[in-house]
């Protein structure tokens, strides 16, 4: 059951199958770094919900590389290079979710509201997308794929900056993480916020709902989304 007490005033928003969908920009982007700096595409990829730093540790398991920083740097240095490029001249068949721009635009309107990114993106691969997407103005901080490779490890993370980017506190009772897969579920979980799970990726509603969502939907785009977390 939806918790109706407290209104969501922090609202966290995962990217890849959430907000938008990129079309296979991002995976041709890490394929493309691993064969620049590795001479092979690596194993196959499975992006729902895992963090950047994560597919760095996995591709670097595949070529029995150790995983240091100088590594990082230049991997994901190759890799937003294809990315930006893929997303410009690519290609590929990108866009914005259904609901997703709406609804960020009316959440940008309420007072008391906040809006950031909770997402395994790095940072500057979660700039490029909502840039190119033209998301970019909604999110003023986010906890990113680069700050821990375990995505359960980005919740108090992006209260923090939450905190510091709005002037208060949010508990987590008041905080609403938005995501498309189990491990944006789990991620919630152990912040001890609330999820509204949206069916937009490669997993069901059946799915989401068994992963323990509070909230599943099929779109950003449904209208019961606002009033079922205490916003009119």
């Amino acid at each position: 059951m939806i918790d109706r007490v407290k209104a969501a005033k922090l609202w966290l928003f995962d990217i890849d199958g959430t907000l938008v969908d990129t079309g296979g920009a991002g995976m041709r982007a890490l394929q493309e770094a691993a064969q620049e700096c590795y001479g092979g595409e690596g194993p196959p990829l499975d992006l729902a919900g895992n963090t950047d730093l994560g597919v760095l540790a996995g591709i670097l398991a595949h070529f029995d590389l150790p995983h240091g920083a100088d590594e990082g740097e230049r991997f994901f240095a190759a890799y937003l290079k294809r990315l930006e490029w893929n997303l410009a001249h690519g290609g590929y068949a990108g866009r914005v979710l259904p609901g997703a721009a709406a609804l960020l635009e009316d959440l940008e309107r309420r007072d008391g509201v906040t809006v950031g990114l909770l997402t395994g993106n790095i940072a500057e691969g979660a700039g490029a997308k909502m840039r190119h997407y033209g998301l970019d103005r909604h999110f003023g901080f986010g906890a990113y794929g680069c700050d821990h490779a375990d995505r359960n490890l980005l919740g108090p993370v992006a209260l923090e900056r939450a905190a510091l980017h709005a002037g208060r506190d949010f508990s987590p009772e008041e905080t609403l993480v938005i995501g498309d897969t189990p491990k944006d579920i789990a991620c919630a979980k152990a912040m001890g916020a609330r999820c509204l799970a949206v069916a937009t990726g490669k997993f069901s509603a059946e799915q989401l709902r068994a992963c323990g969502a509070e909230m599943v939907v099929q779109g950003l785009d449904d209208p019961a989304i606002l009033p079922a977390f205490g916003l009119q």
